[in-house]
């Protein structure tokens, strides 16, 4: 077995264990509202591991473990400063995962409690105030409410269940010697992907399924290697800017989201990833009221912005910077281009953007037609269109659509429409992209080439032609003809039936006859 495999089979191993974990846990709460607890733990847990091979380091050469090292204020003052210089934040011996794995494990001899889990969760808060990692870490936990009485009726019931859940998270083997340490990151998205699964409608806001972020990942890195930086305006668990981490590296990512769960869910991502809080910017708020990099210009920019969501289109915005060139804003109740011309706005002169949006904005008229007319006859911005399969989202069986930006285009003279929308393989409640999918999706958009029935480079004028709208059926014609019907053939064939019939009928009556039974129609 090639290290690749023992990758993925050890994976597998590890999804599943994640997964069976949150079904057994189901009871007085359905699996998808465990996620707070199973992936605030899963990170704790992380935190903990990591404080921990940090300090074997910092204490390797001074031969005292880190409980005693901590009870001297020498000690403890310098391995403070260091950890929290390093990582960001500090975690004490007595609060640390494996310690309180152990205090489980003498059960009610033990010093656990759902309260003691709480005071160690508080404790890594406080260690990060008035550090440079303070802004990363604040209410990162604040979804996992250890007082609910959802958990249990009172502290001992409380405990026991987060207990369950400690163990059975502590029984997972996250780390392996032979594998990288982002298969955590993995695992972590893995578990997102499958609470967004079951969750919903609601699921799609904060989860882009791996394909989809692959190709979003894929175009707005290619021909580079490094990338100074990448921006989601609308960034979810933040699984999309990570994927183009994993294709280049990124030095800095930046990405904002409206709800505060989320948000907390895409600061814990990036950690997990190995992400330094001083390499990533992740913001709380509404992108399009409250921006909050608008002073950032990005080399990259993805997005899958909530479709077709209400804004407030608020004339206010006619004087904004970012809509003010086009003279219309996009229309309450649809802000699909109030995303695309933000993002527009952030994008670099040198710079990529892909973003994911319903089909309905290639053809809409009124104000989203002159929008439209603008990023293309006038900015020449607009690089590819590419159609996607219908019910690839949690959440929504619309199509949708990728839309490609640049500000200083290679090919300036064409559009390339890719209508990849019937190339999938299908599933029971999702259908998904497959590897070789999002291969030649990449590879067409790259080459620019015309396949038949699958994508066309069209001219400008062609789009002028067409008034600017960019319905993909008007450049790739995936129309299939008939097949001629031989209407003799038909006609001997129905003449074959009749008689194969009438012979059927009349060894029916020869039976009943036999039988003495009187026919139907000589009653």
């Amino acid at each position: 077995m090639t290290t690749t495999e023992l990758q993925r089979k050890q994976q597998a191993d590890l999804h599943k264990k994640l997964w069976d974990m949150a079904n057994d846990l189901r009871g007085q709460m359905e699996a998808y509202e465990f996620k707070n607890y199973i992936l605030g733990l899963i990170f704790y847990r992380y935190l903990s591991e990591k404080t921990e091979t940090r300090v074997s380091k910092l204490l390797e050469e001074d031969g005292i473990i880190y409980a005693k090292a901590w009870k001297d204020e020498e000690y403890r003052n310098a391995l403070s400063d260091e950890l929290i210089q390093q990582i960001g934040y500090v975690i004490e011996p007595e609060y640390l995962f494996s310690n309180m794995i152990a205090e489980i494990g003498k059960g009610d001899q033990g010093k656990f409690d759902i309260e003691m889990l709480q005071r160690a969760i508080n404790a890594v808060t406080e260690s990060t105030l008035g550090a440079a990692s303070q802004d990363d870490f604040q209410h990162l936990f604040d979804d996992m409410d250890l007082a609910s009485s959802k958990l249990g009726r009172d502290v001992k019931s409380r405990s026991k269940l987060i207990a369950k859940i400690m163990i059975n998270i502590n029984d997972i083997p996250f780390l392996h010697e032979d594998i990288e340490i982002d298969v955590l990151g993995d695992a972590y998205e893995y578990l997102i992907g499958q609470f967004a699964a079951t969750a919903g409608k609601k699921a799609g806001e904060f989860y882009t399924p791996q394909q989809v972020s692959k190709i979003l990942a894929k175009i707005v890195t290619i021909g580079k290697k490094d990338l100074r930086s990448v921006y989601d305006p609308t960034c979810g668990s933040a699984s999309l800017v990570l994927r183009v981490g994993k294709e280049v590296n990124v030095r800095k990512f930046f990405g904002q989201e409206k709800t505060s769960t989320t948000y907390n869910l895409a600061r814990m991502n990036m950690l997990l990833h190995d992400v330094s809080y001083q390499n990533f910017d992740i913001q709380n708020g509404d992108t399009l009221e409250e921006p909050k990099h608008l002073d950032e210009r990005f080399e990259a920019v993805v997005a899958n912005p909530p479709y077709s969501a209400k804004w407030s289109s608020d004339a206010k915005f006619l004087n904004d910077e970012r809509f003010s060139a086009y003279g219309r804003l996009a229309p309450a109740s649809k802000a699909d281009f109030a995303f695309v011309q933000h993002m527009i706005h952030q994008l670099d002169d040198n710079g990529t953007m892909a973003v994911v949006l319903p089909h309905g904005v290639l053809f809409r008229g009124a104000a989203e037609g002159v929008i439209r007319k603008y990023l293309i006859g006038d900015k020449n911005y607009l690089d590819a269109v590419i159609g996607l399969p219908a019910n690839i989202f949690f959440g929504t069986s619309i199509p949708t659509c990728i839309l490609v930006f640049k500000k200083c285009r290679k090919d300036d003279d064409n559009i390339l429409f890719i209508d990849a929308s019937n190339e999938f393989e299908r599933g029971k409640n999702q259908n998904r992209l497959r590897d070789e999918d999002v291969e030649k999706i990449v590879d067409t958009y790259m080459s620019r080439q015309t396949i038949e029935k699958y994508s066309y480079a069209a001219t400008l004028k062609e789009v002028k032609t067409n008034d600017f709208n960019l319905n993909i059926p008007r450049y790739v014609d995936t129309f299939e003809e008939e097949e001629e019907i031989d209407i003799d053939l038909v006609q001997d064939r129905i003449k074959e039936i009749d008689n194969e019939i009438f012979e059927i009928d009349n060894e029916l009556n020869k039976y009943l006859n036999e039988l003495e039974v009187v026919k139907y129609d000589e009653k």
